[in-house]
């Protein structure tokens, strides 16, 4: 109901609705009082809203709201101007059912290119009917950090899956991939360390080198040989030196030559670490990855960090190594020690994603065949689709944030769900639509996709 078509009459609501939670908490508070002094809710309520003597008259009102925020006023001012120019609001829809290669979104099936379920595994039978033996078995939550509460097989199997994969000594899995990268590198890195970075890594590593206190300093994308020079430079006047890129990456669609950063890191005794949120079950002859697509023991590796929400169908994130790494994170790591544990229903579908990883790999070969038919045929028609190796992820570069955005809604218009990646995400120059590409899509849905969106450009 909008604000105009209630009633204006006076009333008395419930402080719930009145005032929510402040409303809420000022009744107690009177309650409070009136148990303490005899004092009635009225005179209570005035004491509450009389006007206390100000000890900082030089702090701005606005200092305390968030409605007069700078970053929410800039939001204002871009969405007012998009409603001026007619744009929609691209983000944000409702998916009305499983998001794989297709969606229903307010009752009409799209073309669905805006999830990452690569290996067309969400709302497999298998994976729901692991899903509810683990809740009839366990419940829905784990209800509380595993370090104090316990665990469950369930997450172990999980974590002994995972590391199988990597060929690791251990692995442990974190309720967020976000958080696994905050809270791996804020835990493990501190003032006295250096953290090197690929320009393009994701924001969660950024924010846990912010957390550590180490130094940072980034390198140009992919350049192995600026790192070189970076650690010829650095390396001497730090303790511990650790090296962040990705196994694809996923604003554009191409990878590293992971060999070339292994022996660099090597060379100058730094520790590297490898995000393969979107290289798990895309890169490699089985989808183990960028070092089976290099056919490079991935022992060479000293953190392998990934992701469940993107091949495996579930939630969370997950660290693989060795033993002494992954026993340290069990116990210091602030996202796994003060962090409620995975549930049991996530933990069960990524893992029956991942023995279906394993036993059909045919799965792996199809979305590889998919993701290059999207970018060659892409090319084909004119599309800028930057760096892309033609996996997973493929960019179609638009130049603008606003023709981007135009662009996703016409393609949405056209029965296709396509999002648009806008400044700051990327440089306004390098605003994009990001296609990502399933198993699961028919050439048919690939190139009327791209089709349509050549005649929108």
């Amino acid at each position: 109901m909008n604000p105009s078509d209630e009633d204006s009459s006076p009333r008395a609501d419930p402080p719930a609705k009145a005032g929510g939670l402040a409303a809420l908490a000022r009744q107690r508070l009177m309650e409070r009082w009136r148990g303490q002094s005899g004092a009635s809710p009225g005179a209570a309520a005035a004491r509450l809203h009389a006007a206390p003597h100000d000890p900082h008259p030089k702090v701005p009102a606005a200092w305390c709201r968030f409605d007069t925020h700078p970053a929410y006023e800039r939001l204002l001012v871009s969405q007012t101007a998009a409603r001026r120019l007619g744009v929609e609001n691209p983000f944000f829809r409702v998916h009305e059912s499983a998001a794989g290669a297709t969606t229903r979104i307010s009752g009409r099936e799209y073309v669905n290119f805006s999830s990452y379920d690569y290996l067309g595994l969400n709302g497999h039978p298998r994976i729901e009917e692991a899903v509810l033996q683990a809740v009839r078995r366990y419940g829905t939550s784990a209800s509380a950090s595993r370090l104090v509460a316990g665990e469950r097989p369930i997450q172990r199997e999980l974590e002994q899956e995972l590391a199988r994969c990597y060929d690791a000594e251990a692995c442990v899995a974190f309720v967020s991939g976000h958080a696994t990268n905050v809270s791996t590198i804020g835990s493990l890195f501190g003032p006295k360390d250096l953290v090197l970075h690929d320009a393009l890594v994701h924001n969660s590593v950024l924010e846990g080198i912010k957390l550590s206190g180490a130094h940072r300093r980034g390198f140009a994308h992919n350049d192995w040989q600026q790192l070189d020079a970076l650690l010829h430079e650095l390396r001497g006047s730090h303790e511990r030196v650790l090296v962040v890129i990705e196994g694809l990456y996923s604003m554009d669609g191409d990878f590293p030559d992971l060999p070339r950063f292994v022996e660099v890191k090597r060379r100058h005794k730094a520790l590297l670490m490898v995000d393969e949120a979107h290289g798990l079950g895309v890169l490699g002859r089985s989808g183990r990855g960028v070092a089976e697509h290099f056919d490079l023991p991935p022992g060479e590796v000293d953190i392998w960090m990934g992701t469940l929400s993107k091949s495996l169908a579930g939630c969370g994130g997950f660290v693989a190594g060795s033993r002494a790494l992954v026993e340290l994170l069990k116990y210091t790591a602030p996202g796994f020690v003060y962090s409620v544990g995975l549930s049991p229903a996530l933990a069960a579908a990524s893992l029956e994603a991942l023995r279906m990883l394993r036993e059909q790999p045919e799965r792996v070969q199809s979305l590889q065949r998919n993701g290059q038919l999207l970018r060659d045929y892409a090319r084909s028609q004119g599309i800028d689709t930057g760096h892309s190796l033609g996996y997973a992820v493929t960019p179609a570069i638009i130049g603008s944030s606003l023709r981007a955005v135009k662009a996703s809604n016409a393609l949405f218009e056209r029965g296709f769900n396509v999002q648009p990646i806008v400044y700051p995400a990327v440089e306004e120059r390098a605003a994009r639509l990001r296609f990502f590409v399933c198993a699961s899509h028919t050439r048919e849905q690939i190139t009327s996709a791209v089709d349509a969106l050549a005649r929108v450009l």
